[in-house]
Formats: structure tokens, sequence, C-alpha cells
């Protein structure tokens, strides 16, 4: 019961500062009304009711899913190949220690300028926000392989795609699963400002179009979708990531 009552707890507490925020904020500024927990609420109610915003979100998760798929393809073999070969990794680790560092969203305007308006830019920018963590990841898992593993595959003559298969990935999915986590909290921080790029569509198109609109309520309930939605997939990875560990 106690497990239940604290995060109520907690979260209560957040909605009371919330009211006290608002209500000291609309003695001066009246527009603050529209972002207290009241209004936000009711504006929330007639979203989750309606069309636009479930459009809105199918397509945001839709541009996580292939930003994802996008980072894994080319984080996993990077992440493999730093971990297998010493002479690789000491070639590459500055580099992606240096891309790394590079904020996603200062591409912006390279990435419209390179691939144009839509959802290109978009896919760009959040593979490149999630390719990190899962390569790193990845690479730290193959390190940490027993190397008699190896050196057992070699002795049955496993080939180099049996021992990738049956002995290298399996070892390491842990670390991919612990990589996928990482980077979804990424690429959910980059989407919002991503879509803010030339998109018709999505959560971050919702929030400045709902700011155009001078719909305060509704961009702060979006705010709460995102929050959301954005736990939901973190406790789905966290799941994903326990069952394996247990499995």
């Amino acid at each position: 019961m106690a497990g239940l009552l604290l995060p109520f707890a907690g979260l209560l507490a957040a909605a009371l500062l919330w009211a006290a925020g608002a209500g000291w904020l609309g003695a001066t500024t009246p527009v603050a009304s529209a972002f207290a927990p009241q209004a936000t609420a009711e504006a929330l109610q007639a979203l989750l009711f309606g069309r636009d915003l479930w459009g809105d979100v199918a397509f945001s998760l839709q541009r996580v899913a292939v930003g994802l798929a996008i980072a894994l393809v080319l984080g996993i073999p990077l992440g493999v190949l730093t971990g297998l070969s010493p002479l690789f990794s000491r070639a590459t680790t500055p580099l992606f220690q240096f891309a790394r560092m590079i904020s996603p969203l200062s591409w912006m305007p390279i990435a419209v300028m390179v691939l144009g308006v839509g959802d290109a830019p978009v896919y760009f920018l959040l593979a490149f926000a999630a390719v990190w963590p899962i390569l790193l990841n990845t690479a730290a898992g193959v390190s940490q392989l027993d190397p008699n593993w190896l050196l057992l595959g070699r002795s049955l003559s496993a080939t180099r795609a049996e021992t990738l298969l049956k002995l290298i990935l399996p070892g390491i999915t842990a670390h991919i699963l612990t990589g996928v986590r990482l980077a979804i909290g990424i690429i959910w921080i980059v989407l919002v400002p991503a879509e803010m790029l030339g998109v018709s569509e999505g959560l971050g198109y919702f929030i400045l179009d709902a700011r155009d609109r001078l719909a305060y309520s509704d961009l702060m309930a979006a705010i709460l979708v995102i929050g959301f939605l954005g736990y939901l997939l973190d406790h789905a990875a966290r799941s994903l990531h326990r069952r394996w560990l247990h499995a």
C-alpha cells in the first residue's frame, strides 16, 4: 500500500505547487490562469475525447520507432566492431566521443538544407541522438564478454556469422537493451523540438499550433501527455530489460 501512497503523495504535492504557482502568477499575469490545473484538466479531457491529439500522438510514435530503428541498425554493428577490434576502437573512439557531445538540435539548419522539410530531417535528428547510447553500450557489452566463449566457438569451428549470432549478440543483449532505454529517453526529449521543423503533425507541431492559437490550456495539456507517454515508453523499456535479465 505504501508503494502506491508515496508516488500519489508526490504527484499531489506537485499538483498543489502547480496550482499555487499559477494562482500567484495569475495575480499579475492574467494569462497564467490558462495554465492552471483546472483549465488544463478541462482541456485535456476535451483533447482525449477528440481526434486531433491522437493523430499527432500516432505520428510522433511512428517517428520515434523509425528513429530508434535507424539507430539500432547503425549502432549495434558499429558497437560490435568497436568492442571486437582494438584497432577500430582506437581509430574511432575520439570521433564518436566528439560527435556524441554535439547537441542533435544544432544540426537542425543543416538537416533542413540537406534533407528538405518533412519527416527526413526529423528522422535524422532522432537517429543521431539515439545512436550513441546504443553504440557505446553495445561496445561495452562486447568488451565484457568472457574471452573463453569466443575461444570455445573457434575451437568448435564456428563461422563468424555463428559466433556473432549465437555467442556475441545473446551475450550482449542486456547491454543493448540498456542502450535502447537510454536512447528512448533521449529521442523523446529531442522529438518535440524536432517536430517544430517544417512538419504539420506530431506533438511538437501541436504545441506550436496551440501557441499560435493562444490555446494555452491545450498547450499545457499536451505537455502532460508528452510526459505521460514518455513515462510509459521508459517503463516498457525497463520492463523488457528486467524480463531479459530474469529470463
